[in-house]
């Protein structure tokens, strides 16, 4: 069924409506702009409008180093610590453990994987900066996570009063570790020597052994607990 000319009519009319409402509103907008330029010089553009077939990529590149504008300087990112130090903590420790041992002598008498290395059990002489050394029965090597946490806990008799100290292998108020004598007989199957605080199996004090080894260091007896209970029992005879 093909339309009518009065049914067409008014959709022409609103057609030629429109076209003129936005010719209208475009007229006022050159208007408004031109009457505004006038009024606010400040708000005038400093670059003439854009050409038919503006790109921005253009402008860009045209712009850049125009005479009237200065370069930013751009400051470099800082080095990444990441990439620098993957392991700060691990890096860290040896840097502490170079400072505070730097013969490396206390780590490798306490090393796993050396097999002289002091254990439960033997009699240890640590000497101090400030003060008298201590000696004693070594009852426990508490290595934790960071090997510089390493401790040992020495137990000896003062006086006839049982006195155990915890001393840091790393501290840097010791001036040296030494073994004064291994354990006699089959090593201990256990890494805590507790038990050895029960009157049975105390073995009371030791400055006996530490004098007899202190005085074999400077040329005198022979040191050594057994070696030097054979020369009294000569003595004896």
């Amino acid at each position: 069924m093909s339309l009518s000319s009065s049914s067409t009519r008014p959709l022409a009319n609103l057609k030629q409506a429109i076209r003129q409402c936005r010719a209208e509103r475009a007229q006022h907008r050159r208007h408004y702009a031109a009457a505004t330029e006038s009024l606010y010089p400040s708000l005038q553009t400093r670059y003439p409008p854009p050409t038919p077939g503006f790109r921005p990529s253009q402008a860009i590149k045209q712009n850049r180093f125009e005479i009237g504008l200065k370069k930013i300087p751009v400051i470099p990112p800082p080095p990444s610590t990441a990439k620098a130090t993957p392991d700060p903590i691990a890096s860290l420790t040896a840097n502490q453990l170079l400072t505070l041992d730097p013969t490396s002598s206390r780590r490798r008498l306490f090393s796993s994987l050396n097999p002289d290395r002091a254990r439960v059990g033997d009699i240890l002489l640590v000497r101090l900066k400030t003060g008298e050394p201590f000696s004693g029965v070594c009852i426990n090597i508490r290595a934790r996570n960071s090997p510089i946490d390493t401790a040992i806990l020495l137990r000896n008799n003062l006086t006839r009063v049982a006195v155990e100290m915890w001393f840091k292998i790393f501290s840097p108020g010791l001036s040296g570790i030494e073994v004064v004598r291994r354990k006699e007989g089959r090593r201990a199957r256990r890494a805590k020597l507790y038990y050895m605080r029960l009157p049975k199996h105390d073995i009371g004090s030791v400055e006996g052994v530490t004098r007899t080894y202190l005085r074999g260091r400077q040329g005198g007896a022979p040191t050594g607990g057994a070696s030097a209970a054979k020369v009294k029992k000569k003595g004896k005879k």
